[in-house]
């Protein structure tokens, strides 16, 4: 062999090497998630961007609780959540709901875009309010105005219904507008492929944006509640 033929050959390792590193990097993180021990009670979130889902086959693949997207905005309505909301109910999943906050809409409109077709059942679990700056508009007011916008969402909301709005931020949107502002709400937070670390504390994780779950055909996020709680809190 050759002076040319060895560095070929080497190259050649290198970048089999290279590649097998980066398939199996992509294998664990598409695949990873908490320890079924620490974190067993296990969920999911949608819309009607999943399309048709088959609910029986989602209850039987370690699923036990259900968000599902209802409205957005001031007069956006998920066309999908009756049907998801009866398909969820009908396999025996926890259920519940949540609105997409939208940063250019007042949030008492917003609250009543949302109670419009939220259903009035004792056993849902608590309603969430959506916030994030991931498909929002451009507008980023200041914090005293969005704050004020939140509370005026959530007080209606929770006078309707009577239990306790739970606020879903991720780390951007929690660290500009919710991060000491002395939010007395429980949290949803997003952290992919790690725990999260950027609040103190939280009843729900999102850790995972590209999940398979069996009866949908497409991505989906997965979630954990937190170990120290349950689903009966959860409706609280």
């Amino acid at each position: 062999m050759n002076a040319l033929q060895a560095i070929l050959r080497t190259m050649f390792y290198v970048a089999v090497g290279v590649v097998i590193t980066i398939v199996g990097a992509a294998f664990f993180f598409m695949n990873w998630e908490p320890d079924r021990d620490d974190f067993p009670t296990r969920g999911i979130d949608v819309s009607h961007h999943l399309g048709e889902i088959d609910w029986s086959l989602v209850a039987a693949d370690d699923v036990a609780f259900v968000y599902l997207k209802a409205s957005e905005g001031g007069d956006f309505r998920d066309g999908a959540f009756a049907r998801n909301w009866a398909g969820a109910g009908s396999a025996g999943l926890a259920r519940g709901a949540y609105h997409f906050f939208s940063l250019c809409q007042p949030g008492g409109k917003q609250a009543e875009n949302f109670l419009s077709v939220l259903p009035e059942d004792g056993e849902m679990l608590a309603p969430v309010l959506d916030l994030e700056f991931t498909g929002n508009c451009a507008r980023r007011p200041p914090v005293e105005e969005v704050q004020a916008e939140i509370s005026a969402f959530t007080n209606l909301v929770e006078q309707a219904r009577g239990k306790q709005v739970i606020f879903y931020a991720p780390a951007p949107f929690y660290d500009a507008y919710l991060k000491g502002q002395g939010v007395n709400r429980r949290l949803w937070t997003r952290s992919i492929w790690h725990s999260p670390d950027y609040v103190p504390e939280w009843i729900l994780w999102q850790y995972h944006d590209r999940g398979r779950v069996k009866g949908i055909s497409s991505d989906v996020d997965l979630n954990v509640l937190h170990p120290e709680t349950d689903l009966e809190s959860l409706k609280l």
